[in-house]
This record gives structure tokens, sequence and C-alpha cells, in this order.
């Protein structure tokens, strides 16, 4: 188990802070007593335990970056900035991959005394491309992405790799399996799911007979973790001894691969609705072209002491939750 213990009073700069992974985060370093900066171009400027900070970091240069790690006394920088969605090839390689190549000049930048803050760089399964169906991807599988954001994500993998090696930076990726829970982006497809869902919650209380859900095809098996696994994940790498995790790829996820239609099918169950789901013709999105994604998690285990805690019916219930209207609304 990871001594966390070691995280109160730290202090911790969370990059894309305001976002779904990174506002959870926060909050899980926040619990442990740690002092947090969430960073976000659109936060709105605030203090406390928990502090927001306005700042574009791509349209910042290192010597910026630098000066508010130094200015807070970062002893921890968490990387979840970056571009999935409503985004072309080269607006992904600027946020997945330039980003953190300005981030980890920044840390070089900083005094080796007493010590330069850790990195932790958010990475995804999509750098590794397809996996074996029935098998689980490790770590030292050849990346071979198929889509934009995998191939970028994959640049900023390479690009802390090099921090490490040419820099002597403290530095490690999670690899993190598709990620899911309360606050997804309602431009993935479980959050697109859950918005159709709590309007047809609010058609059902009208009356109203709810639209039909219509979807890419889905034939996909995924690995899906919970955010809030995650943000455990990440504390757990936070206080890791170095000598243990920098310079490391550590997969996170769950483990499994689950078939996506059938999750779909489950939040339809949960949401207590009547609504027909169909699978029309055309391409599925373009980050989800590959048929099986497992990820091998024993590295995870065995480096940082964590293993995944929540199943996937309370990541698929909370994130429902978060989002459908209240039972007094739905049953007037």
């Amino acid at each position: 188990m990871p001594d966390l213990d070691r995280a109160a009073g730290r202090t911790v700069v969370v990059l894309g802070g305001t976002g779904f992974i990174g506002r959870h985060i926060g909050e899980a370093f926040t619990a442990l007593g740690a002092r947090v900066h969430l960073v976000s171009p659109s936060a709105e400027p605030g203090s406390g335990s928990t502090a927001t900070v306005r700042l574009d970091v791509l349209a910042s240069s290192p010597r910026e970056i630098a000066g508010l790690l130094a200015t807070v006394g970062a002893d921890t920088v968490v990387n979840s900035a970056g571009r999935v969605w409503q985004a072309d090839e080269p607006q992904m390689a600027a946020s997945n991959a330039e980003l953190v190549t300005k981030v980890a000049e920044a840390l070089a930048a900083l005094p080796r005394q007493p010590r330069r803050p850790r990195l932790i760089q958010l990475g995804s399964v999509h750098e590794y491309g397809a996996g074996t169906p029935g098998g689980a991807i490790p770590e030292d599988w050849p990346p071979s992405p198929v889509t934009p954001y995998g191939r970028t994500k994959l640049l900023g993998t390479q690009a802390v790799s090099r921090a490490v090696r040419d820099q002597d930076a403290d530095a490690v990726v999670l690899r993190l399996a598709n990620v899911i829970g309360p606050g997804i982006s309602v431009a993935s497809l479980f959050g697109q799911v859950a918005r159709h869902l709590a309007g047809a919650a609010r058609a059902d209380a009208l009356g109203e007979k709810p639209d039909e859900l219509r979807l890419p095809p889905l034939r996909a098996a995924r690995d899906l973790v919970d955010v809030r696994d995650v943000a455990d994940a990440v504390v757990a790498a936070a206080v890791a001894p170095s000598a243990r995790v920098s310079g490391r790829v550590i997969n996170v996820g769950r483990g499994e691969a689950v078939p996506v239609r059938d999750l779909i099918d489950r939040m339809v169950a949960l949401s207590g609705l009547e609504v027909p789901v169909s699978e029309e013709g055309g391409a599925p999105p373009n980050r989800n072209d590959v048929e099986w994604q497992s990820l091998d998690i024993s590295l995870a285990r065995e480096l940082l002491g964590w293993t995944p805690r929540r199943p996937l019916d309370t990541s698929l219930r909370e994130l429902l939750a978060a989002v459908m209207p209240p039972v007094n609304e739905r049953t007037g």
C-alpha cells in the first residue's frame, strides 16, 4: 500500500486542473492535506487549500511555467492537460506533445536542490493501438497508435522519457485506460449517452416518448477505469520513491476488456427508462477504431501498491446521477 500520509503538506500543481480528470486529482490530494493549485486557461483565480490559477500553459514559455512552479513551491506537477475531442491532429499535437515538452523544459530550468518537482504525465491506452483479443497489454508492448490522439499522446510520453534521460528529470507516465465517472465530457461516447438519457428523463416526466438513442457501431471491447481510481493512482505515483518510479511507464486500468455495447445497455437499464438504442451504419469515432484493449496492471500493483477499487456499475450509476434530473422533477 502507498504511504498516503506523505501527501500531506505537499504542494501539487495540476495542469488542466479544471477538466474532468484534473478536478478529481485535485480533490484527492486536497483530501489528504496537500496544497493544490489547479491550472487552466479558464480558471477563476482563487486561493486556499485548493487554489485556481489562470494560465494558458500552451501559450506560455518554459520560463513562465517555471516561474509559476517556483512561486508556489511545487513538489509535484501533474499534467492532465491535453486535447481529446473536437480537435484535428495539429491541435492535438500542440496540446498533447508540444505542451509536455514545454513543461519538461520548465522543470529542467528549476534548481536541482533541494529537488525538482516530480512530473506525473497522464498518457493513454491509445498509444498502444490494438491489443490481442483475450490478452492484456503490458508496458513493454511496442506502441503502434492508429489514431491522431494515440499518436500525439505517444509523442508526449516520448518527451517525458527524453527529459528523464537528458535532463535528469524525476518523471513518470501513467498510461490510462479509458476513463469514466461523474463529470465526464459530453463529447465522449458515455457523456453523449448520459446527456441523451437525461433528456429522455425530462421527456418522460412530461409524458412524452423518449427519442431513440442512435450510436455508431459498437463492436469494441474496452478497458475502462473510474476517474477516482485514476486520482488514487496519481497520488500513489506522487508519494512513491523516485528510484522506484522515475522514468517508468505504468499502466492504470481495470485490467479487463468489456464490450462497449454492454455498458451502454447497462446505462439505459440504470436510468430506468425505456429508450431504444440503434447502431447506425456510419464509422465509429476515430478514437475508438480498434476492437480490443485491455491493460496489464500488474506493474501498478508492484510499484505503486495500487489497484482499482470502484466497480464499473458504480462508475455508471454516479456518471448518470451527475446529469439526470432529480427524482421529484421526473415524477412530478
